[in-house]
């Protein structure tokens, strides 16, 4: 008398890696790879406007109709000062009143500054803006950038989407290695390293981006440091394996 085959699925063999292993991977680098893709895509207009402001020159040395573009300065007065902290980030605020001309408005400065530090309510200040924008802040012959500054968007933007270029790459190539892989016993050294190295590789894909404002030098510089990280990791992964083969 024959039995019924079974219906419950047979078993995955133990040489072969899990399913959902190469799934995660593939769908977590796909999504960083095409978050870096959008940001790719949004790059010119920022790249254009930190050009602009470059190029932008001081109200005083232009005509009437190109006003709007221009560098202007105004005098304003110190209303306040606070510090914000949330989490381990610390923030400090300037309150300013422009006069007449200007409601009191609040900016965001970078970082602990030496006019920041200097700053009290009632001190007269110049603040110096681009398209509506304060970017900086003078007291005497001092002077501090604020976090609106034109062109920080645009380093910020390039740093994240090449960092998330490189770590979404390393995960597709490593779904494409699990998918291939025919055994998963892989040593703890061998994931370590190539941690280490994606980070590396991250981190010099984003110093780069902050270094230069050159897209093409940030790339290049992005580029040869990945190669020269990955290059050293393949060596270094070969000279694992024959020690554990010995």
């Amino acid at each position: 008398m024959n039995r019924p085959a079974s219906s419950r699925p047979y078993p995955q063999p133990p040489g072969l890696p899990s399913l959902q292993g190469v799934i995660f991977a593939s769908v977590v680098g796909s999504v960083l790879v095409l978050g870096a893709a959008i940001l790719f895509a949004l790059l010119p207009g920022a790249l254009s406007e930190a050009a602009d402001f470059r190029a932008a020159r001081p109200c005083s040395e232009v005509a009437a109709p190109e006003k709007g573009d221009c560098l202007a300065e105004w005098p304003a007065t110190v209303v306040s000062t606070e510090t914000g902290r949330s989490n381990k980030a610390v923030t400090n605020w300037v309150t300013l009143d422009g006069g007449a001309a200007e409601p009191p408005f609040r900016v965001r400065m970078r970082g602990d500054g030496p006019v920041w530090e200097k700053l009290s309510p009632g001190d007269r200040v110049t603040v110096l803006s681009w398209r509506d924008v304060v970017w900086a802040v003078e007291a005497g012959e001092l002077r501090q950038d604020t976090t609106a500054g034109p062109g920080r968007a645009s380093t910020v933007q390039l740093a994240v989407a090449l960092t998330l270029l490189v770590v979404g790459t390393v995960f597709l190539r490593g779904a494409g290695w699990l998918h291939r892989r025919r055994a998963t016993d892989t040593p703890t050294a061998q994931v370590v390293v190539v941690m280490a190295a994606t980070l590396l590789a991250s981190g010099v894909a984003a110093t780069a981006a902050t270094v230069t404002d050159t897209v093409w030098l940030v790339l290049l510089v992005a580029a040869a440091g990945c190669a020269t990280v990955w290059a050293a990791t393949a060596l270094l992964l070969r000279g694992l394996a024959r020690r554990r083969t010995a």
